[in-house]
């Protein structure tokens, strides 16, 4: 007998039974168990099903040992949680769609799964059915030539019912997020087949739409896409109206039409339908044959995948980029439609993580152990840069995930905005761990870099972040008219005020910096134990940003071995200069990238952190990285990520080990 999948289903609602059909019916899983939040349901519906076994709570699912794979049927909300644990618990998952209400959120749960070693995949079951195989092979054969415009539209009518999940605010409701996925994921999937890609994520995204008085969820919405390619698209979805839910891809050469483009069914047959109208030609009807629902091959999609041993299913099928481009784009939309959940706005933040428990360093993270004189408290090695995230979910998402890995120094500034600030300080107060972390503070940024503006700049951005002191306080640039001298005062008298505790310089020339402890001797006053200069494996051409400096030199690098002053270097990994597909002597489209970090000489150390990575079994990114972490002097880089992939990324760096000479090699010291 053939080897089978295990399947759980926790939740016990009308979608599982559609998938527990699916289950039964596939040819690679058994449906084996139930888990429901009440015993009840759960007897209920093990009954229908064939006498599986029924667990009156998800976690006793969970806890199964005869279950290998679990179905998140839950209400949209609940499945970042259940998924997380899911994973944790060393189960493959399938998440109904949409796999969370936002992108963030959708990150977390996919970096469960990466972190576990297990199959995730978000639940758009049409992308399993072979009508869509069919219409992404005749797309990318051009069948009607180079496609310029899509329609796609899926509504229908629901009574408004403020406590049903299709209206309530506080279970993700409203068309887009229902039923409008299908139309974002058709249409990016039509567009990056008829480019030669398994999706197209739109590079702008508009829209309008309806949101019902009372519980602020939208009845109706339209949006309108453009992709890179010159491809459009317009998409509809709505709970409160019917529609016509067909799509139509036009092109130069004719139009094709999907009469059931999301193949729905949920029990029998679902057979499917293109029609393709070719100019001059006979309208073409194509056929696919089919006695089972597209759930029969979404359950064998993963169950393959499962038993292969691989994470991702194959496209078409949604695979995690597709996932998260998907959710971008309905995050997009919903923006423009002025749509944010009560649960995503920032005062909604409470002590629990999506995984429902409070926060907490991972077991075997790293502990925060580096010092910086003066300061009492230990440093992560690698500090969490406050400059990209503009809204609650995506500071919670990788604040949250930042501080699981052990990291806990936030670097912050005056001119990165309000927003920023407010955001990391109710994250931090929430959360409930400001005598966890360290906060950096920056200011007096040209043109406001005169002494009397540190302390108003500070008292600003205190107020921003809620909190009565900064950790460790660093002037984001230098005023050379201005002596060293008045610098120092103003930061030793902000020391005695208790607002301060370390301070230091961002872009300060060495020769400032020694001048600025000189006369902090002289005077017996404390003196700079911080620096921010750039310094990457990549040695900088031309500065990033005007007033900008590098310790990549020689003389600079033994100053602070000599001196033993704690390095903060920004761009710690020269924008992504060691991504081999991002830099290239022949990629020139990012014009900073080239400007700043494109020469021979730092081609030739991509090149040998290219090897290294290949040696240890790693990215050439990490062992750049590692390069600055294994200076001779304490070193704190600053990491900018925009996701949590890319912050895993990052802490591969601090598993890299490199010897004295490997250093030396990727310098081209040797």
């Amino acid at each position: 007998m053939a080897k089978k999948v295990n399947w759980g289903i926790l939740g016990a609602g009308a979608i599982a039974n559609a998938f527990a059909d699916g289950v039964t019916r596939s040819q690679t899983g058994r449906l084996v168990a139930v888990g429901s939040r009440t015993q009840s349901k759960a007897d209920d519906f093990a009954a229908k099903w064939g006498g599986i076994r029924a667990h009156g709570s998800y976690e006793a699912l969970l806890a199964d040992p005869g279950v290998q794979a679990v179905y998140v049927a839950t209400p949209h909300p609940m499945h970042p949680e259940w998924a997380i644990k899911a994973a944790e618990a060393g189960k493959h998952v399938l998440v109904e769609k949409p796999i969370a209400i936002n992108s963030y959120l959708a990150q977390t749960m996919l970096n469960a799964a990466a972190e576990n070693g297990v199959f995730l995949m978000e639940a758009y079951m049409y992308r399993c059915h072979p009508q869509t195989a069919r219409l992404v092979e005749l797309l990318r054969d051009k069948v009607i030539g180079d496609v310029s415009v899509i329609q796609a539209t899926f509504s229908f009518h629901a009574g408004f019912n403020p406590d049903s999940r299709l209206w309530k605010n506080a279970l993700g409701g409203g068309g887009i997020l229902d039923v409008g996925g299908y139309t974002t994921s058709i249409v990016r999937l039509i567009a990056g087949a008829a480019t030669g890609r398994p999706f197209a994520n739109p590079v702008a995204v508009t829209g309008a739409g309806w949101l019902h008085p009372e519980t602020k969820v939208d009845g109706w919405a339209v949006g309108t896409l453009k992709f890179e390619s010159g491809i459009v698209a317009t998409i509809s979805t709505g709970v409160g109206v019917n529609q016509e839910n067909v799509v139509r891809i036009f092109g130069s050469k004719g139009s094709i039409f999907l009469p059931s483009p999301y193949v729905s069914a949920r029990s029998g047959a679902m057979p499917g339908k293109i029609v393709v109208r070719r100019h001059g030609q006979d309208e073409e009807v194509i056929d696919i044959p089919s006695d089972i629902t597209s759930y029969v091959y979404e359950a064998d999609v993963c169950g393959r995948a499962i038993l292969a041993g691989v994470q991702q299913a194959e496209a078409p099928a949604m695979t995690w980029d597709d996932t998260l481009g998907n959710l971008r784009t309905q995050d997009a939309w919903r923006a423009a439609i002025g749509l944010v959940y009560d649960e995503e706005r920032p005062e909604a933040l409470g002590r629990l993580t999506p995984a429902n428990r409070p926060l907490a360093r991972r077991a075997g993270a790293p502990v925060p152990e580096g010092c910086v004189a003066h300061l009492d408290k230990p440093l992560s090695r690698l500090v969490m840069g406050v400059d990209n995230q503009d809204t609650m979910p995506h500071a919670m998402a990788v604040y949250d995930d930042y501080f699981m890995r052990g990291g806990n120094v936030f670097d912050t500034a005056h001119i990165y905005g309000q927003q920023r600030s407010v955001l990391l300080g109710r994250w931090i107060r929430e959360r409930g761990v400001r005598d966890q972390v360290v906060i950096l503070a920056k200011g007096a940024h040209t043109p406001n870099c005169f002494p009397e503006v540190i302390p108003q700049q500070l008292e600003q951005q205190l107020e921003w972040l809620g909190i009565d002191s900064a950790d460790i306080y660093m002037m984001h640039r230098d005023n050379l008219d201005i002596p060293v001298g008045r610098f120092i005062d103003v930061l030793n008298e902000l020391v005695r005020a208790g607002k301060i505790k370390a301070f230091g310089g961002s872009n300060w020339s060495i020769e400032r910096v020694k001048k600025a402890n000189a006369y902090a001797r002289r005077k017996g006053l404390q003196g700079f134990s911080v620096l921010s200069n750039n310094l990457a494996l990549a040695e900088m051409v031309q500065p990033v940003w005007a007033g900008c400096l590098h310790v990549h030199d020689k003389e600079s690098r033994a100053f602070l071995k000599r001196t033993q002053i704690a390095l903060m270097p920004w761009s710690s990994q020269a924008r992504g200069f060691f991504v081999p597909t991002r830099a290239h002597p022949d990629l020139r489209e990012d014009a900073s990238l080239v400007r700043s970090w494109y020469s021979e000489e730092n081609f030739e150390r991509q090149k040998r952190a290219i090897e290294l990575a290949q040696k240890k079994g790693c990215e050439p990114i990490n062992i750049a990285l590692a390069w600055v972490l294994h200076q001779p002097f304490p070193t704190f880089p600053l990491i900018g990520p925009r996701t949590i992939a890319e912050t895993r990324s990052c802490f591969e760096a601090l598993k890299v080990r490199l010897s004295a000479r490997e250093c030396k090699y990727l310098n081209l010291e040797v």
